[in-house]
């Protein structure tokens, strides 16, 4: 039989509108509205086997409004390209008028400098065209790459936009698909590489019509938090997530994709479907880059799945637990010191095997076998901040000194680094966990909320539970939308002038461009952390005292065997009297006084 999931939805080929579906009913029918929302007529879709209908219309144009009919049915379009009145209203046939002016970038895996950025508060406006006008700060900053989290449409007019259900069609208070290729495109010409955010191992909760199609797609016998569980051993479930991903690469011109919770996506398929997905786009030139988020530490997802790199967020958590202190919730597991954070960069990651404490059961294996760009290191992202009961960034939870010395030590590391949208200047807005669901969901949601955090003790009685903020409320959404106005001022003004010339040094320095396990060093001197990496005769130095008194360089061997050292970069200013300030970090260059250490490999 023919291929037909190409058809699925609306195209118009210039000439005519070809409608396709794909249902388990008898009959299917597509039916044309007026910009009211009134009935025109239904037009009768031709059956063509295995449950796909369709049909051409020539007088269908972009901008037409439509749905189609099952039975006595009305229902919204899963395969929609353009949903503009949301996931319940009618679907719009459109056809692009942007003419592209860049094509997509190639970028080796060691060059990302990931930027996490969520459209709707990374502006006041909330617009794709809003955040174009804000990528000259970014390509002046030195990051290389923006991943931004999930376009697909969901229910409402706020959400971070891991409850989509319709993922062919881009979220639409953003703006509409074309005001997306022009942002793309204005990213391109700035030498901007695009990942996308896109989550396969669920639907959302409001707005799923896939299984009023049919009842193929999912597995009732398996159920996520969301609803029953994609079942990506269906031949139609399978063609949707490997067209989806090729949509995104191919139509919007992405350089790649972060695979939203892979440990989540189980199939049974002789072929696991992150393999099928990472074969399916190997036509592509350049080549995507490829991300998983996955809790596991499963270095298969690289050396077996062939993706590109995978979170690892043990990084995050040590670094957090080391400058707070904090132990509820998952960071129960890691103790905070400098010594695990050296053994969490030796190693990768801290659980490659070892019982994790809140599941009972071994986490992880070890990741020996990647090389550090295909690990990504992040001292906060989304998730890290937002499933935070009050939505506070690591820059509000420590001093300035401990987080710029942070991010010293995250951009000077080999392993691929990620900011989240305002850690370049230390932003002070938080960034919350918001909806905009129909009543009854989002009491469910208010509601879950204040009990996920009931067993923490700053919000474990009533009246303390009480200040979560409603992720109903408008007010949440907006709490949420950065500002720029503080970034050129005070401590802000600082940490960006700190990030922005440790961007510079990891993009022009002869040692920190050539990434290698083979070439880095890590110990920790009790409260210092000494992280050596070096190529050929030249050696770079970090040394980050986390401690409360301040520390004398000349104490570490890393430092004395440099011959003629020179200060490259620092949190504070050069010391002439030899000591590194309390919470503080340094980068000396030198060459080596003698042979170079052996790396970690041979550590």
């Amino acid at each position: 039989m023919t291929d037909l999931a190409p058809l699925l939805g609306a195209r118009f080929d210039g000439t005519q509108t070809r409608f396709g579906a794909l249902t388990d009913a008898p009959q299917c029918a597509v039916r044309l509205y007026d910009d009211a929302e009134r009935p025109l007529r239904d037009v009768p879709l031709a059956p063509l086997g295995g449950g796909y209908f369709g049909a051409g219309v020539a007088e269908v144009r972009p901008g037409a409004l439509y749905r189609f009919v099952l039975g006595e049915q009305a229902l919204p379009d899963p395969y929609a390209r353009a949903l503009p009145r949301g996931v319940h209203g009618p679907a719009m046939v459109v056809a692009s008028r942007h003419a592209w002016r860049a094509p997509r970038l190639g970028r080796p895996a060691h060059r990302h400098v990931i930027y996490e950025l969520h459209v709707g508060t990374f502006t006041r406006e909330g617009t794709y065209t809003a955040a174009a006008e804000r990528l000259p700060l970014l390509a002046d900053l030195g990051v290389t790459t923006l991943e931004l989290l999930p376009l697909s449409s969901f229910a409402g007019k706020r959400g971070w936009g891991y409850d989509g259900v319709a993922h062919f069609a881009p979220y639409a208070a953003y703006g509409t698909p074309d005001d997306l290729r022009e942002f793309v495109d204005r990213a391109h010409e700035l030498g901007l590489s695009l990942l996308l955010d896109v989550v396969y191992n669920h639907f959302g909760p409001a707005g799923n019509y896939l299984a009023a199609y049919t009842r193929r797609y999912f597995k009732r016998e398996s159920a996520t938090a969301w609803g029953d569980a994609p079942d990506f051993a269906e031949p139609a479930l399978r063609r949707y997530v490997l067209d989806n991903a090729r949509y995104w690469l191919e139509e919007f011109r992405f350089d790649g994709l972060r695979l939203d919770a892979t440990h989540a996506i189980t199939d049974s398929s002789p072929e696991h479907v992150l393999h099928a997905l990472v074969r399916s786009l190997e036509h592509l030139e350049p080549k995507p880059f490829l991300v998983a988020e996955d809790e596991r530490n499963a270095p298969e997802l690289v050396t077996e799945h062939g993706l590109d790199a995978v979170w690892a967020d043990d990084f995050h958590h040590q670094v957090h637990v080391t400058l707070t202190n904090e132990r509820e919730g998952y960071y129960a597991g890691y103790a905070p010191g400098v010594a695990e954070l050296a053994r969490a960069i030796r190693e990768g990651w801290l659980y490659s095997g070892q019982v994790f404490p809140l599941s009972g059961k071994p986490r992880g294996a070890p990741a020996s076998e990647l090389e550090p760009e295909t690990l990504v290191y992040c001292l906060q992202n989304h998730d890290q901040v937002g499933n935070r009961a009050l939505g506070e960034r690591l820059s509000t939870l420590t001093t300035p000194e401990a987080y710029r010395a942070a991010l010293l030590l995250l951009l000077f590391l080999p392993a691929t680094p990620l900011l989240f949208m305002g850690d370049e200047w230390g932003a002070s807005t938080p960034f919350l966990y918001f909806t905009d669901h129909d009543a009854e969901l989002g009491a469910q949601v208010r509601a879950g909320r204040r009990k996920e955090f009931a067993h923490f003790a700053a919000f474990a009685s009533p009246e303390a539970n009480e200040r979560i903020p409603d992720p109903q409320a408008e007010s949440t959404f907006l709490a949420s939308k950065l500002d720029f106005d503080e970034r050129e001022h005070g401590a802000h003004a600082e940490t960006l002038a700190l990030v922005r010339a440790a961007l510079a040094l990891r993009r022009d320095d002869a040692v920190l461009t050539e990434p290698s396990r083979g070439r880095l060093h890590v110990e920790a001197q009790g409260d210092v952390l000494v992280v050596r990496r070096w190529f050929g005769q030249e050696v770079r130095v970090l040394l980050v005292n986390w401690g409360p008194q301040a520390r004398v360089l000349a104490e570490h061997a890393a430092y004395r065997e440099l011959n003629e050292p020179r200060w490259l970069l620092g949190t504070e200013p050069a010391n002439a009297t030899g000591e590194l300030a309390p919470y503080s970090a340094v980068v000396w260059a030198g060459a080596a006084s003698g042979q170079p250490r052996e790396g970690n490999e041979n550590a």
